[in-house]
């Protein structure tokens, strides 16, 4: 994992990725507007990331009610993050880091193995970090990005 990551406090670099059909989806989109929720995973349809982005959708509706939305980023294609989406009954889209510049940029691209790492970022609407999380082992469940301390970073920005 890189030294560099994005801290608590610092604007959130914007990225433009495809998403669900090929679609860009841009941070800027929602600056002023929305918080944004960016869940940042390894690998599509590995065993973790199965487990983890299920317990997103199962929070989702809280987060949406706290004026947010949620985003998960690996560096995967769009065509298999849409696959993933699919088989886990996702209802947030999934983004295509292919190029892994975002990754990158949030200080979570695992250089050796070229994927990302697993994170979590809240964005609110000025497009400050107000709460970050990052895994140091990615393959151990136990590590995986806790949801009721994104939800409680939601409530500190409503």
């Amino acid at each position: 994992m890189p030294a560099l990551s994005l801290e608590v406090g610092q604007s959130a670099p914007d990225f433009k990725l495809k998403g669900p059909g090929g679609q860009f989806v841009a941070l800027s989109e929602y600056r002023g507007r929305k918080n944004v929720v960016l869940v940042f995973y390894p690998l599509a349809f590995s065993p973790v990331c199965s487990h983890q982005l299920p317990e997103v959708q199962k929070a989702l509706p809280t987060i949406e009610a706290l004026n947010a939305v949620v985003f998960g980023i690996s560096v995967d294609s769009h065509f298999a993050n849409e696959a993933f989406a699919r088989r886990l009954g996702l209802s947030f889209p999934l983004l295509s880091d292919f190029k892994r510049a975002t990754s990158a940029a949030y200080g979570v691209l695992n250089e050796e193995a070229l994927m990302s790492g697993r994170a979590v970022f809240v964005i609110d609407r000025e497009g400050r970090v107000i709460h970050r999380e990052i895994s140091e082992n990615t393959g151990d469940m136990s590590q995986i990005p806790d949801n009721q301390r994104v939800i409680l970073a939601l409530q500190s920005a409503a």
